[in-house]
């Protein structure tokens, strides 16, 4: 099932593109071709545009994809989810691209994956948006055990990182009172 891609609404405002996709394909079949980006394939030119909006139209126009597919692969899941998608999540965590893991931490996060493990590994990252990531989403899905994880953030380097990680511990906490 094709459309002409001038017809995908690439200007509306990305959870909306997102909802016309489901209202298109099926909630099932957006997981499923977003989970196929996140692997590295190819799911056509009007999927993209869903996905990606305005900016997939370089990449349609011959600019090089680099990890651009598969981040609008893992961004789609904070808006269209199923349970199956939840390996593709770990996988992202480890994606080569920095800003791959950094949206992987934050759909975990945002659909409260068992995935601390994986994404206390990202608190030790190079770049410092999947550090403060990690951090946001170990507050989010972290014991009181990933407080000693998150604090040696609040020494880093990058004050935003240091922020991130003061508010992934406020979070436990919180989340944790009794």
């Amino acid at each position: 099932m094709s459309e002409p891609i001038d017809e995908v609404p690439v200007d509306l405002p990305i959870e909306k593109r997102l909802a016309a996709a489901v209202e298109r394909y099926g909630e099932a079949t957006v997981v499923l071709r977003a989970v196929s980006l996140l692997a590295g394939n190819n799911e056509g030119e009007e999927f993209l545009l869903y996905v990606g909006g305005e900016h997939a139209r370089g990449i349609l126009g011959g600019a090089p994809p680099l990890y651009w597919p598969e981040l609008w692969g893992t961004r789609a899941l904070l808006y269209v989810w199923d349970d199956s998608a939840r390996p593709a999540v770990a996988a992202a965590l480890g994606n080569q691209a920095w800003r791959v893991r950094e949206m992987g931490a934050r759909v975990a996060a945002a659909r409260g994956l068992p995935l601390v493990r994986e994404v206390g590994m990202l608190v030790a990252d190079e770049v410092a948006r999947v550090r403060a990531s990690a951090a946001l989403a170990l507050g989010a899905l972290g014991s009181l055990d990933e407080i000693e994880v998150i604090r040696p953030l609040l020494k880093d380097a990058e004050i935003d990182v240091r922020r991130a990680a003061q508010q992934g511990i406020d979070a436990i906490r919180k989340r944790l009172a009794t």
